[in-house]
């Protein structure tokens, strides 16, 4: 298994605590080569979330719940997250 995969395995499972209807990550730090982040290791990545656990709450809140569940990767194995959180009823 690559760092990458590795990395969208445990960004996964993480993010299971939102118990999610729908997940995708996709790794696009090929996008983003040379750039000082990508040079320390760091992953850009694209999440798109859809889960109950959003319903009736904020853009800002849904974001901190997604922060709190990656914790430590945030710091160490992610760079840059693009968010998209969608609760079911948006669709």
């Amino acid at each position: 298994m690559s760092v990458t995969d590795d990395t969208i395995a445990e960004i996964r499972a993480r993010l299971a605590t939102l118990a999610p209807q729908h997940l995708e990550v996709l790794d696009e730090s090929a996008l983003h080569a040379g750039h000082a982040g990508a040079r320390g290791g760091g992953g850009h990545y694209r999440l798109t979330l859809i889960a109950p656990a959003f319903s009736g709450q904020s853009g800002v809140v849904r974001h901190r719940m997604i922060y709190q569940a990656l914790g430590d990767l945030m710091q160490r194995r992610i760079h840059a997250l693009s968010i998209t959180a969608l609760a079911p009823e948006e669709l």
